[in-house]
C-alpha cells in the first residue's frame, strides 16, 4: 500500500488555504487511498524566535482542527513530530549527507534569513538546516508520496536527493519520495495581496481567512477581497490575480472549474458574495466539530498518543537501520 506523509507547522492558526491546499485532501483522499501519516511538525515552528506556551497552543489546536476536518485515527496515524525521537536521531545522519551549499540554496531559507536581517535579528542555525529535518520526518516511514503545495516542492526534492545520496554511499535504506499536488487551490492567496499566499505566519488580518474565524468576519474578509481595476470577470491568474484567487476559492469550495465559473457573474459584488457564503458553508461543519472536540481533550491526548507509538513503532527499524548502515556501532 502506498505510504502517505504530509505535516502542518503550528506557526500560526490555521487558514482556508491549509484546508483547501492540504488538510481535505488528507481527509476526503489520502487516508482512503493510502497507508497515511499526518504530523504536526513543531520542531519547525522553533526556527525562528517563538513562544514556547503559544507553540503549545496552537500544536493543540492544529491537531484538533485536523480531527475536526476529518481525519480518521482509525484510518491513519496522526501525531506529533516531537513525541517521536527518530526524527531528530535520523536528522543528523542526514545533515552527514547534506551540503552546506544544498541549504543556502533553498528558497525559503534565503526569503526568511533577508526577513530576519532586515528586523535587525539574527538567523537561527535551525532555519538553515530545517529542510533536512523535513527530510528525516519524510524519510523515516518509507514515504511513497509527499502531498504539498507548490513552495514546498523544493523540499521534497532534497529529500529525494538525500535518499539516493544516502543509499548509494552506504547502501539501499530509504524509499525514495515524490510530490503530489492538488489540481485545484494548491496555493491559496491573500485575499488583501493576491501576489502573496495566505499564510498562517502571517498576521496582518483581513487578507487571511482563519478556519475559526465568525462566519460574519469570513463573510467580511471574502467582500473586502481586493480585486482589479478592470470591470469584467476574467479568469487569468497572471492578469487578474484577485479575481482569479476568488474563483479558485469558490471552485475549490463547490468542486467545479475557476474559468467556467468566470463566465457566470457579471459583477464583482454577485462573485464575492457567492464566494463568502460558500466559505461560511464549507467550514461551518469543522468548526462545529472544533467546538465538540475541545470540550474532550482527552480524546485528542489519546488519539496523540497512539498515535506517536504507532508512529515511533514504524520510524525506529528504518532509522536504526541507517545507524548501522553509517557507522555507528550499535548499543549493547
Amino acid at each position: 500500500m502506498t505510504r502517505v506523509f504530509s505535516g502542518i507547522k503550528p506557526t500560526g492558526n490555521l487558514t482556508l488555504g491549509n484546508y483547501l491546499g492540504a488538510m481535505r485532501r488528507w481527509a476526503d483522499v489520502d487516508q482512503h487511498r493510502a497507508d497515511a501519516l499526518f504530523c504536526i511538525v513543531d520542531l519547525h515552528a522553533l526556527t525562528v524566535d517563538h513562544d514556547p506556551a503559544r507553540v503549545r497552543r496552537l500544536s493543540r489546536q492544529a491537531a484538533t482542527l485536523l480531527l475536526a476536518a476529518g481525519i480518521d485515527p482509525e484510518l491513519c496515524t496522526m501525531f506529533v513530530q516531537s513525541h517521536v525521537d527518530e526524527h531528530a536521531r535520523l536528522s543528523y545522519l542526514l545533515e552527514c549527507v547534506a551540503t552546506d551549499g544544498e541549504m543556502r540554496r533553498m528558497i525559503q531559507y534565503k526569503e526568511k534569513a533577508a526577513r530576519e536581517r532586515q528586523r535587525g535579528g539574527s538567523v537561527r542555525l535551525s532555519l538553515l538546516t530545517y529542510p533536512v529535518l523535513m527530510a528525516a520526518d519524510i524519510l523515516a516511514y518509507g514515504t511513497d508520496e509527499v502531498p504539498v503545495g507548490d513552495d514546498q516542492t523544493q523540499h521534497v526534492e532534497l529529500s529525494r536527493d538525500l535518499a539516493v545520496r544516502f543509499n548509494q554511499r552506504y547502501g539501499l535504506t530509504f524509499a525514495v519520495p515524490r510530490a503530489t499536488r492538488p489540481k485545484i487551490a494548491a496555493r491559496v492567496m491573500n485575499l488583501q495581496d493576491p501576489t502573496s499566499k495566505m499564510g498562517k505566519s502571517d498576521d496582518s488580518g483581513p487578507g487571511i481567512v482563519y478556519l475559526l474565524d465568525e462566519p460574519d468576519v469570513l463573510r467580511r474578509k471574502v467582500m473586502r477581497a481586493v480585486t482589479d481595476s478592470a470591470s469584467d470577470i476574467v479568469y487569468d491568474r497572471e492578469t487578474r490575480p484577485g479575481v482569479a484567487n476568488l474563483l479558485e476559492i469558490l471552485a475549490a469550495c463547490e468542486g467545479g472549474d475557476p474559468k467556467e465559473l468566470s463566465g457566470a457573474y457579471g459583477s464583482y459584488g454577485a462573485l464575492k458574495k457567492d464566494t463568502a457564503e460558500a466559505v461560511v458553508e464549507l467550514l461551518r461543519p469543522v468548526q462545529d466539530r472544533h467546538k465538540e472536540l475541545c470540550a474532550d481533550p482527552g480524546y485528542v491526548d489519546g488519539v496523540l498518543r497512539a498515535g506517536a507509538e504507532r508512529a515511533a513503532g514504524m520510524a525506529r527499524p528504518r532509522v536504526d537501520a541507517a545507524y548501522r548502515a553509517i557507522g555507528l556501532l550499535p548499543a549493547v
